[in-house]
């Protein structure tokens, strides 16, 4: 609807009239000559006329003028601009899906407007510059058509793009079309067991975690250069082997494939040394070594009274206890002989040299000697 009002500033009684573009007399004071029912006087006075036009269309547009009628005629004028709004916006793919890396291109038309559209693209919350084409029609409207052209990733599955028409007649004005692209496989391995450093005789546990655009239906596990160990046990994207050794270094592969194309990932294995525990020290096992090390006694067997379920550190005790006790009395035994032998030291005479200062020769020497020194008072000689 249009409101068309003509005011008049100290008006001497001159008649008023409101003229169309085409110079013919829609109102004439208070009354309307034009038989066009759209028109509808709002307010008349001798200051005022205000006049309603609804239903406008493309035909109204055009200069209204506002008539005095004095001497001259005095003129005022109105100009009508007609809006139109375009259309719903089509939106049009030329690839449904996609592939990764691919390039496609979309339109968007808005049709029938005036003034004409501005178009605008968004995919996602980025603005894509288009390319547009705008037509005037034969009814002296406007078709604005615009053309996009973009590359796709794998991160654009599932965007908006959104196709956004400008125009004073209407506002949030669009439409929209979601991305579908296809795209390979993406693969990481996640270590589930061991948490920390993998070791000889523990056990590794790896997962294959993967997505892609389509699903992947095929997942190998596979060791770089080598084979796979032959216990290792593969279900589905897990790979599990027990036992760790050294001799399963290496780099093990997990690889994911669709119709797309194929990714995979790496896990290096390094098994280090299995971690060792020293043993506490105790009385029994030191006095069991220095049996061991310093005297060797084959024939001496356990006490048969300690039965089957006595441990062997008491009976290594008790040997290693007597052993000590026996040096020890022997050790004894010698200081008390070397004592006894530094206090006895001096001459000893022998009986064959009794005789030998009378005896004329060696022989008389002898018999002289034999029972001829039972008063001696020398000291008598021991043998032990």
């Amino acid at each position: 609807m249009a409101i068309i009002s003509c005011r008049v500033k100290n008006n001497d009684d001159s008649v008023i009239q409101l003229l169309n573009p085409n110079r013919q007399t829609i109102y004439f004071r208070d009354m309307r000559p034009l038989k066009d029912s759209r028109f509808q006087l709002v307010n008349f006075s001798d200051n005022e006329l205000r006049v309603s036009l609804s239903n406008v269309s493309l035909s109204d547009e055009g200069r209204y003028v506002c008539q005095l009628y004095t001497d001259p005629p005095q003129e005022a004028y109105a100009e009508i601009t007609v809006l139109i709004p375009p259309g719903n916006p089509i939106i049009e793919a030329r690839d449904e899906v996609l592939s990764e890396g691919n390039e496609t291109e979309m339109t968007c038309t808005a049709m029938s407007s005036k003034p004409a559209a501005i178009i605008r693209w968004m995919k996602g919350d980025k603005e894509l510059p288009g390319k547009p084409k705008v037509e005037l029609t034969y009814d002296k409207m406007y078709t604005v058509t615009s053309r996009l052209t973009f590359t796709v990733s794998k991160e654009d599955d599932g965007v908006p793009v959104i196709c956004i028409v400008d125009h004073p007649a209407v506002k949030d004005f669009q439409a929209q079309k979601y991305l579908e692209v296809q795209y390979k496989p993406e693969v990481k391995i996640v270590v589930e067991f061991p948490q920390g450093l993998t070791r000889e005789g523990e056990n590794l546990e790896l997962s294959c975690k993967f997505r892609g655009k389509p699903e992947p239906q095929r997942v190998n596990w596979l060791k770089v250069d080598d084979d796979v160990p032959s216990h290792a046990v593969i279900t589905g994207a897990d790979l599990y082997i027990e036992n760790l050794n050294k001799s399963y270094n290496g780099t093990y592969r997990c690889v994911a494939s669709n119709s797309i194309g194929e990714a995979y990932d790496d896990y290096t294995l390094y098994v280090y040394d299995a971690p060792t525990t020293t043993p506490k020290s105790t009385t029994a096992t030191t006095t069991t070594t220095i049996i061991t090390t310093t005297i060797s006694y084959p024939e001496i067997n356990q006490d048969s009274r300690a039965g089957e379920g006595a441990p062997r550190t008491v009976d290594h005790a008790v040997i290693g206890g007597v052993v000590a006790v026996v040096v020890f009395a022997m050790l004894c035994l010698l200081i008390v002989l070397g004592r006894y032998f530094a206090r006895h030291k001096g001459t000893y005479f022998t009986h064959e040299a009794k005789g030998a200062d009378d005896a004329a020769d060696a022989d008389t020497a002898i018999i002289n000697a034999e029972g001829g020194h039972t008063n001696s008072d020398e000291k008598k000689e021991y043998y032990i």
